[in-house]
């Protein structure tokens, strides 16, 4: 049976109100987003606008800032806010002794 949880990593490889990417091989990428307060929350790497690469954006609060057209994207939900219209996939995300784990389904949703 396989995990549910993948671990992905440390917290503190997580630069503060940044972001790092994580590939899926025949898949979607994923950004992994880490806050101010230190919260992490992860999304597919994409705008819901014009796929511009999120983990560029520039994180404040629990929002991401697109690099292209400047759609803010909750981290929370993945929807756009504002007038903005779309949605990016969430993923979720708990931390467990430091360890960052995402879940696989998820994570694999959007593998061929």
């Amino acid at each position: 049976m396989e995990p549910e949880w993948l671990d992905i990593g440390t917290v503190d490889q997580l630069p503060a109100l940044g972001a790092r990417t994580l590939p899926v091989k025949g898949g979607r990428e994923i950004a992994i987003f880490h806050t101010a307060n230190g919260d992490v929350y992860a999304l597919a790497n994409q705008c819901p606008h014009k796929q511009g690469p999120l983990s560029q954006g520039i994180v404040h609060d629990t929002t991401v800032t697109c690099p292209l057209h400047n759609w803010r994207i909750s981290l929370v939900t993945g929807e756009a806010l504002g007038e903005d219209k779309g949605c990016v996939p969430v993923i979720p995300v708990k931390i467990d002794g430091g360890r960052i784990l995402i879940g696989r389904a998820a994570a694999l949703a959007g593998v061929a």
